[in-house]
């Protein structure tokens, strides 16, 4: 099953929970979540936070269990300001640059997404180019380094 890669550039937002809730609210919306998407995907928030520190960036990869997906997706957001996220590797927050939500229906698949995710997110360059490119170029960039289908 292939793989849709959702864009998001030049939205505001005031926390993370804001960012959950209006992946929740546009995923649900277009089909690609089950009911039950919107508090899993708090609760793994709460117990298994997502906020990484990259070499010179921050990236938040917010997602929960298969079993709440219809199908797969990648949604890219990159916020107009920095959002603050509690942190995966330590205690606190960090204000990340771009937020990649994985909605995945297999657990196998997840691993390897977020396998491929955090090698691609070592190249300080392929992530200056996330946070330059205009909307239209992220589809084509997004699939130039990362082959997610």
């Amino acid at each position: 099953m292939q793989t849709e890669i959702l864009i998001k550039t030049d939205i505001h937002f005031d926390s993370f929970e804001q960012v959950l809730n209006f992946l929740a609210d546009e995923l649900t919306a277009k089909g690609i979540v089950k009911e039950g998407y919107r508090q899993a995907v708090f609760e793994r928030e709460e117990n298994f936070p997502t906020g990484i520190a990259l070499e010179h960036y921050a990236v938040a990869i917010p997602h929960c269990e298969a079993e709440y997906a219809n199908k797969p997706a990648i949604y890219f957001i990159r916020p107009t300001d920095k959002v603050r996220f509690n942190r995966a590797d330590e205690d606190g927050q960090i204000a990340v640059d771009l937020v990649i939500a994985l909605v995945v229906t297999d657990p196998q698949q997840q691993l390897n997404l977020l396998r491929t995710l955090f090698g691609t997110l070592q190249d300080n360059e392929f992530i200056e180019n996330l946070l330059a490119v205009g909307e239209d170029e992220l589809p084509a960039l997004i699939n130039q380094h990362l082959n997610f289908n």
